[in-house]
């Protein structure tokens, strides 16, 4: 069984917070059990000093004796490098939303 994904790219365009690029979902398609529905949760930041990017995943929050704690919920079943390869395709996403979105500025206002 194979699931087809689509990642949308949601971009901060307020800015707020500092280093947040963009929100990101998983559109899941095609003929999976998860067709219709989409996971939520994840971000793009900027590396502080503009050193690169890294992805969050969905986390829920919660305290312990008044600390703040998260709680994984997309966790790797045995290998931990499991994240890796879709942590990869959000950054690959974005940086394909960049590129689309610097051509369209290139191009300027559509003319009417």
């Amino acid at each position: 069984m194979q699931a087809d994904l689509i990642i949308k790219i949601v971009p901060n365009e307020r800015g707020n917070p500092t280093g947040k690029l963009a929100d990101v979902e998983l559109h899941f398609t095609g003929r999976s059990p998860l067709a219709g529905l989409k996971l939520i949760g994840f971000s793009i930041w900027e590396r502080p000093a503009g050193r690169g990017r890294y992805v969050l995943f969905p986390a829920r929050q919660y305290a312990v004796k008044g600390e703040r704690r998260s709680f994984a919920l997309l966790r790797p079943i045995v290998d931990s490098t499991a994240q890796d390869a879709i942590r990869d395709r959000i950054l690959e996403a974005y940086a394909e939303y960049e590129q689309r979105a610097a051509a369209d500025d290139a191009q300027g206002p559509a003319t009417r």
